[in-house]
């Protein structure tokens, strides 16, 4: 579903991604760790292009990336991206920001948009709050309003930066449990991520990140095992710890 090949990226003279490369198979969970600045993040943001990338291929359900003759709004329309901050449009309703992209992008009637938007607003158990403004809302629940708003595009896969690293403690498992069942249900995840506890009940592998490398990539239970790299066992013993 998603190929990485030897992925570099500079901002001017600094290099933030140093020749990445790891495939994530269809229906595959891949928890993407490592310390602040490692370059986690800037990886998944290059997945659907909001980051550019200067060597390597990304490939995206067959698509290139890289490719400039490949129309990125249209990859990005099938590629559902949740951020660390929501991103909702705060001057809209709920049920509104379920529905904008469905209809601008996807081309479908308000009233299809806003069925399939209450379909999966009543998924994430939000079902209430439809006419609600994203202010009204928690940050755990405006966090499951900006995974339905993804899901309501159809994605083929689904990418996560830190979903749940500005939330209260409290909020987190509720955003958690939702990505658990997508992950149950098979859908092709890659999530950067603190979370451990997530990484071992639903991921298949972890990659770890350290200097812009990717310094392992094993199935979770090797990674929790006994990672390789004395970076990694360091960085574990550090986050379980606490």
């Amino acid at each position: 579903m998603i190929s990485i090949k030897n992925v570099s990226k500079w901002y001017g003279a600094f290099q933030v991604l140093k020749d990445c490369s790891t495939e994530i198979q269809k229906g595959e969970v891949v928890v993407v760790c490592g310390p602040s600045g490692s370059g986690k993040s800037t990886l998944i943001k290059c997945v659907n292009a909001l980051e550019p990338f200067q060597q390597g291929d990304i490939v995206v359900n067959g698509i290139s990336v890289a490719d400039a003759k490949t129309n990125l709004p249209r990859l990005r329309a099938r590629v559902g991206m949740v951020f660390q901050h929501f991103e909702l449009f705060p001057h809209m309703t709920i049920t509104e920001n379920l529905t904008i992209a469905q209809t601008k992008v996807l081309g479908r009637s308000k009233e299809e948009a806003t069925q399939k938007g209450l379909k999966l607003l009543d998924r994430v158990g939000l079902k209430a709050h439809a006419d609600k403004y994203p202010g009204q809302l928690s940050g755990g629940q405006q966090q499951r309003v900006a995974i339905a708003r993804a899901l309501s595009m159809d994605p083929i896969c689904m990418l996560f930066d830190e979903p749940t690293s500005a939330l209260d403690p409290e909020m987190i498992n509720e955003v958690l449990d939702v990505m658990v069942e997508l992950a149950h249900e098979g859908m092709t995840m890659m999530v950067v991520t603190h979370e451990m506890g997530f990484a071992r009940k639903v991921a298949h592998r972890v990659i770890f990140m350290d200097q812009g490398r990717i310094v392992e990539d094993a199935k979770k239970e090797e990674f929790f095992g006994t990672p390789r790299s004395e970076r990694a066992q360091l960085f574990l013993s550090k986050i379980l710890h606490h």
